[in-house]
């Protein structure tokens, strides 16, 4: 059995989590000895897409005329496209319809989490859905006191000063009016940003209040794979104020650092993570603005290895032989597969 990883569009997704999904995917086949190929030209048996873009949607077409199998991937839905770009919330219903084509075009549907698998299940959609995360990589992400010490110097950040990072792009959904918000409350702070969104591309009043974020605001734009494992080593709070996900990959990789998370407390995270227990939660900008105060000064405990436990069963390896299982199930039958994720 062979899958054809199919990477149309991947420049375009590439700095995306969608992006980081890919990767994680080939991956995941790599560590499990499983067989693909990532050529059109190569015989295959099962072709996995994780785009909406034509290219893909040609792809499942193609494929089901070879009477090959089809996965798709369902990283978005129509609640994650809200508050994302320009008159987002306006297309998102035709979005959704769009969605729910591309996905019905999969044999089965593949999605990060049991949140966005009951999103999906709820708009109609009649194939099979499993839930299954993207996954970190744990061999990667791993604590660098030398990453650290490269990220205070390339920011000039002294030892003593308190550091809050997040990742994402410049829209709403990611929280990142409510970033410079905190930031300007705590001015003793120094908060930085990472990602990047052009900025024709979202709201006025996203530009504007990027264009008068205080001092203590960083913006670095997008960074790469290694500087990003040295800004979670070097600073003091991963901040991830997010108001929807499938799941956020970012998030699994602070985990995996053993860095202090805190998240907007919103549906999909309440199963899996308890405030105060695994992860630190909060809803208002004061309620966030105090964590973020009783973290950084510790007076809050350290819960990192506590959610380490649980980011550790999300490991790429793993997730591999999970797919391994919704593999072999394919070319059988669904009924009866019981994925325990």
């Amino acid at each position: 059995m062979k899958i054809f990883l199919f990477k149309g569009s991947l420049k375009v997704v590439e700095k995306s989590g969608v992006g980081k999904a890919i990767h994680h995917q080939q991956k995941a086949m790599e560590e499990n000895n499983i067989a693909y190929t990532s050529n059109k030209k190569n015989y295959y048996d099962i072709i996995q897409l994780n785009t909406i873009f034509p290219d893909s949607v040609f792809a499942a077409i193609v494929a089901k005329m070879k009477s090959k199998k089809v996965v798709y991937y369902g990283h978005s839905t129509m609640e994650d496209f809200k508050n994302s770009f320009k008159g987002s919330n306006f297309f998102a219903p035709f979005f959704k319809k769009w969605i729910m084509l591309c996905y019905g075009l999969g044999d089965i549907i593949i999605t990060p989490t049991e949140y966005s698998k009951k999103l999906l299940s709820g708009y109609g959609i009649k194939k099979p859905i499993f839930a299954l995360s993207n996954g970190v990589d744990l061999s990667y992400f791993r604590p660098s006191l030398e990453g650290a010490k490269r990220f205070r110097e390339k920011y000039k950040l002294k030892p003593s000063e308190k550091v809050v990072i997040s990742v994402g792009h410049y829209i709403e959904r990611k929280g990142i009016s409510d970033f410079i918000k905190l930031a300007k409350q705590m001015p003793h702070v120094k908060f930085i940003w990472f990602g990047y969104t052009n900025l024709k591309l979202v709201p006025s009043y996203i530009q504007k209040a990027i264009a008068e974020a205080p001092k203590n605001v960083i913006f670095p734009g997008y960074i790469s794979a290694d500087e990003l494992r040295d800004a979670y080593s070097g600073s003091d709070l991963f901040l991830f104020l997010t108001h929807e996900e499938t799941e956020g990959i970012v998030l699994l990789e602070a985990l995996a650092m053993k860095i202090a998370v805190l998240v907007r407390d919103i549906p999909i995270y309440s199963d899996d993570f308890s405030d105060g227990k695994d992860i630190y939660k909060a809803t208002t900008l004061d309620e966030f603005q105090e964590k973020i105060e009783k973290i950084l000064d510790g007076s809050l405990p350290s819960l990192k290895d506590t959610a380490y436990e649980l980011v550790k069963e999300k490991d790429i390896k793993a997730i591999g032989n999970k797919l391994q299982v919704i593999y072999n199930s394919m070319v059988k039958s669904y009924d009866g597969l019981d994925l325990e994720l």
